[in-house]
Parts: C-alpha cells; sequence; structure tokens
C-alpha cells in the first residue's frame, strides 16, 4: 500500500503542476489549441519519443509507434504502429490528448485520418541540426514542461555551439554519406548530417542537392570523387561495395568511417554525441 503511494507520488511529481489551456501554432502554420495540459500524448516517431523524454513530458506518454527504443522507458509504453501503418484503434484506445506527429516521416493519409477523428494533433518538421533546440522548446510548450525543455535546449545548443568553434577554420574534406546500399541512397544539402559535416569541417559532396535523402548512381560518386566515405552502423559495411573503384581517392586512402546510427540519425540531444563521434572519425583526413 506504501509502495503503491508512493508510485502515484511520484508519477504525480512528474507530472505538469498546471493544467490551463495552451495555445501554439505548429510546424505546419496551424494552431492547436488545448483546453488543458496534455495528460496523454501519443508519439508516432522515435525522435519525437526521445524528445518529449528530454522535455520532461514522459510521464505523459502514453503510446508510441513500434520503432521507439530510447530511453529505456519507452520501450515499455504501448505501440500503436510505425511510419508505414498506424492502428487508430489502439491510438483511440488510449484516449490521447495530443498526438506528435512526423510531417516528413510518417505518412499524410494516416495523420489526415488522425484529425477526422478528432484526435488534436501536433504537427512537427525536423531536418537541420538547430531542430532539436526548436522541437524542445515546442514540445516543452506542449506539454507544460516549459522550464525543463528550456534548459534541454540550452544545453544541447551549447554543445553544437562548442563542435563548430573547435573546427572553424578547417579546410574541408569532400565526403559522400552513404545511408542505405541498394539503392544507393545519401543525404542532401537540407539534410541534418549535411549540416554535421560542414560543423565538422568537411562538405557532402551532394550537398547541392535539394532532396532531403536522393537516391543517387555509382557514377555520380565517382565523379564527385569524395575523399571520405561515411556511412551509419545500421548500413551494411561500405568498403566491399567501393573497393573496387581503385580511381576513387577515399578507396585509395583507405577513407572509410562507421558512426552510430543511433545517435547520428536521430533528431534527439543524442545528435550532439553523434556529431562529436562524425567530428572525431573525420579528423585523420585532412583533404
Amino acid at each position: 500500500m506504501i509502495r503503491r503511494a508512493l508510485l502515484c507520488l511520484c508519477f504525480a511529481l512528474a507530472l505538469p503542476a498546471q493544467s490551463a489551456a495552451i495555445r501554439l501554432v505548429d510546424d505546419v502554420g496551424r494552431v492547436v489549441d488545448l483546453p488543458r495540459t496534455p495528460r496523454r500524448i501519443v508519439s508516432l516517431a522515435p525522435h519525437l519519443t526521445e524528445l518529449l523524454f528530454a522535455a520532461g513530458a514522459g510521464a505523459q506518454l502514453a503510446g508510441v509507434d513500434s520503432a521507439s527504443d530510447y530511453p529505456p522507458a519507452a520501450r515499455t509504453l504501448p505501440r500503436v504502429g510505425d511510419a508505414t501503418r498506424v492502428n487508430f484503434e489502439r491510438v483511440l484506445a488510449l484516449k490521447p490528448d495530443l498526438v506528435v506527429v512526423w510531417v516528413d516521416g510518417n505518412r499524410a493519409v494516416d495523420i489526415h485520418r488522425l484529425e477526422t477523428l478528432g484526435v488534436p494533433v501536433l504537427h512537427t518538421r525536423a531536418t537541420r541540426l538547430d531542430d532539436v533546440a526548436r522541437l524542445l522548446r515546442l514540445l516543452g510548450q506542449a506539454s507544460g514542461h516549459v522550464e525543463m525543455a528550456q534548459a534541454a535546449a540550452a544545453a544541447y545548443t551549447a554543445r553544437i555551439d562548442a563542435l563548430r568553434a573547435a573546427r572553424a577554420g578547417r579546410t574541408p574534406v569532400k565526403v559522400f554519406y552513404e545511408l542505405w546500399d541498394r539503392p544507393l541512397i545519401t543525404v542532401g544539402g537540407t539534410h541534418w548530417i549535411s549540416d554535421a559535416l560542414a560543423l565538422c569541417g568537411a562538405r557532402n559532396v551532394f550537398a547541392d542537392v535539394a532532396a532531403l535523402a536522393p537516391v543517387v548512381s555509382r557514377e555520380a560518386v565517382l565523379a564527385r570523387a569524395p575523399d571520405v566515405i561515411a556511412s551509419g552502423s545500421d548500413a551494411p559495411d561500405v568498403r566491399w561495395a567501393w573497393k573496387r573503384f581503385a580511381r576513387l581517392p577515399a578507396v585509395q586512402k583507405q577513407a572509410f568511417v562507421r558512426i552510430d546510427a543511433d545517435r547520428l540519425h536521430r533528431l534527439t540531444p543524442r545528435l550532439a554525441d553523434g556529431v562529436a563521434a562524425l567530428c572525431a572519425a573525420l579528423e585523420p583526413y585532412p583533404r
């Protein structure tokens, strides 16, 4: 009995004290009016789940997508689908006060369906390094944790600024970043990994491509002659596919780097760790 009372007390302390109405503008310009601070939030992307925990709203999460695996507490939450399909019955059964979606990752038809069901939806977009801090502040406002979210945003920004200052003036090394091999997918100039490369004193060889994650040909990569080929830990080892292209500078130098995808491929506060790892991995490769 005492243990249950203590658990209830801890849960109550984790929730925002205020219950005032909230009005905010989301990332597609829609005004979101909430009659009170949300007590039950559903997240439909793993980075949004992690951001909500970082903003202080972990205790308010009632359900998450199937890929939400961090922090460990997220693994215990009910699953409501993934980027390819949302289980609307499960979402409605959780009786959410707010569903947070990723416009660039969730299907437009699923987002529209949630809206037609009368579920309050917060639309988010995220493509740049600076979006982590901005989304922390937005989700803090939406969940009633403004101060904690502001602190998390400031800490992330300070780390990114320090990494940028430490590498200012470095001669850019040309990097091809491989997200996947078949088809061959890279990052365009609007992707946060392109931002990360620039911060590290490198240049994304496909920075002139506007698409977030374009499919490219091997011929196009060869023509741009990268000095380094980088990839995430969730992709096949890139060395085996590229070693036969002996004229490629990266192959001649055996300049291949592999970064923890959980940190570099998700727009969360841990992205600062991923950027730091990327910069360290590129350090031995001057142009």
